[in-house]
């Protein structure tokens, strides 16, 4: 699944799948393409990590989430 986050015409993406090896990934896609990965054993971790993650976008000015799921 993927969500984003807009501010004045710039769009950040953030995505949830899980891992390959086991466990989970948060991918976060800024604005200008740079991608940043956090890994997470437990869906419950991946799960407090979004929550924190967009208060902290939505404190920054960005709105949203907008989302998609794949």
């Amino acid at each position: 699944m993927f969500w984003w986050f807009e501010r004045e015409g710039q769009f950040l993406r953030y995505e949830v799948s899980e891992s390959a090896g086991g466990g989970y990934e948060l991918r976060i896609i800024d604005p200008d393409g740079t991608e940043h990965t956090e890994r997470f054993e437990d869906s419950s971790d991946l799960s407090r990590r979004q929550i924190d993650f967009e208060r902290e976008l939505t404190q920054k000015g960005w709105t949203g989430p907008h989302g998609w799921n794949l």
